[in-house]
This record gives structure tokens, sequence and C-alpha cells, in this order.
């Protein structure tokens, strides 16, 4: 069995008891901490009265790295996600002096992804069917970014040997490369998710997503078909590039109003 992932709770002063939890997921050699506290999601999250809970993904942040490619499937990922909110939810029901947070809403939660957090976030409906409500997911590229990589060849980069021969791979080996003593386990984490190609057929939560693309993001080229197969609403689109729209007040803005109705 895996090892659970790491994942932090966050409770706001005043719950709008009539919304559900909402699961935050960060992308590739970042972690919950920095996707969603440090730009101050959480924050505008919880001051809207929504419980928030920040998962790390295999390999980033406090989660430990996955043992074998299989932990690190997208499949796999979406179940170890749906335990570590399922656990962190039991714990501060535990903790908490009024109510339960898991059964109060039949199981219901929300979801958030960015990038990597995104295409994990797709996979949820099916592993968990009628539990997602609402999601949002921000910086999805339409095509399998990982079906392109030479993982004997990224492996071996990280490792201390030779720059790879092909320009994309060398993109990701100085990617994980410089995430240090995680590299190998990054690398695993790549190795899985490209066993299991991003390949859409439609969307299977109660409700369409809303999709938040940046006006500068070429990674999200062709979003259109993605939107299209969700049948949700043409993309929220904010400013910045990939890298930039996470800090943005809009795409936090975006956010809230996705998951509560209000600016």
């Amino acid at each position: 069995m895996a090892t659970p992932l790491a994942v932090q709770t966050y409770t706001p002063d005043q719950p709008d008891e009539g919304l559900p939890p909402v699961l935050l997921i960060h992308g590739l050699c970042s972690d919950g901490h920095r996707d969603w506290v440090e730009t101050g999601t959480v924050a505008a999250l919880t001051d809207a009265g929504r419980t928030a809970v920040v998962a790390d993904l295999p390999g980033h942040g406090d989660s430990p790295a996955p043992a074998a490619a299989a932990e690190a499937g997208a499949g796999a990922i979406a179940v170890a996600l749906l335990a570590a909110l399922d656990g962190a939810l039991a714990g501060a029901s535990a903790g908490a002096s009024g109510g339960a947070f898991g059964g109060a809403f039949g199981g219901a939660f929300d979801v958030v992804g960015y990038s990597l957090g995104a295409r994990l976030a797709w996979e949820l409906p099916e592993a968990a069917p009628g539990r997602v409500r609402r999601a949002v997911l921000g910086g999805l590229s339409p095509a399998e970014p990982f079906a392109a990589v030479d993982i004997e060849a990224l492996r071996a980069a990280v490792g201390g040997g030779p720059e790879p021969a092909d320009p994309f791979t060398a993109m990701f080996a100085g990617m994980l490369g410089a995430q240090g003593d995680r590299a190998a386990g990054l690398v695993t984490c790549v190795e899985g998710l490209r066993s299991t190609p991003f390949e859409p057929t439609g969307w299977a939560g109660r409700t369409p997503p809303v999709f938040v693309v940046g006006q500068d993001d070429m990674m999200v080229r062709g979003i259109e078909r993605i939107v299209g197969l969700a049948g949700a609403a043409d993309p929220v689109t904010v400013p910045g590039d990939h890298f930039q729209v996470l800090a943005s007040a809009e795409f936090r803005t975006a956010v809230v109003k996705a998951l509560t109705g209000r600016e």
C-alpha cells in the first residue's frame, strides 16, 4: 500500500455551513504551501467561509516519493488524494467542538487544481462518483506533456549523467534536477503519469468545471477541445503566463466566484 500523502486543513473563523470543503491540488515541482498558501488562495477561500484541504502530491512537499511508478499513475494519485481528503476531514471532525466536516455534506467536496493538479482533478469524479460538486481547472494542458519524455535519459540526467539529447526531456531534467534530493522520486512520478496519459472523453462531475487560463500561457493552447468535452462555458482568462497565473488576484477571484457564486 502506498504511503499516505501529507495534508493540511485550513478552517475559516466563520464557516459557510451550506458549502462543502475544497480540495486544492498543486502542480509539478511545487507543493501545496507554495501554490495555495503563499499565493493567498487558501486565505481567499477561508475568508469566504470555506474549509480548504491542501495535499502534497507524491514526491512533493512533505509527501514521500512513490516506491514505484504504479503508485504515481493518475488513477492511483486520485485515490491517494481522496484518502488524504477524507483523512483530513475525519481528523478535523474529531478535533472540532461542533459538527462533523466529512459527513455534513454526504462526502461532497469542491476541487481546485492547477497544471498537473488540474489534470489529476479530472480523475476525481470517476474515482469518487457523485462526490465532486464543483471544480476549477487552471492551467490545464490539453495534451499529455509527459508522453514525449525519455524516462531513462531523464533518470540518468538527474542522477548526474549527461544532459538528454532531446530538448524536451532536457527541459524536464532541468526542472526536476533543481529539486535536489527529490529529483529521483519525481522521475518516478513522471514515469507513472506517462503510463496513464491524459485522454479525456468527458467530465463525470455533477456540473461542468470552470476553466481558468492565463492570457500568455502557451501550455493551454487547444484547451477548447477539452472545454467542449466537459460541456463547460468559455474559459475565464486572467493575466499572466503559466507560472504567473497562480499569484494573480484575478485567479483568486475566479476561484471564489466559481465555488461560491460571490466575487
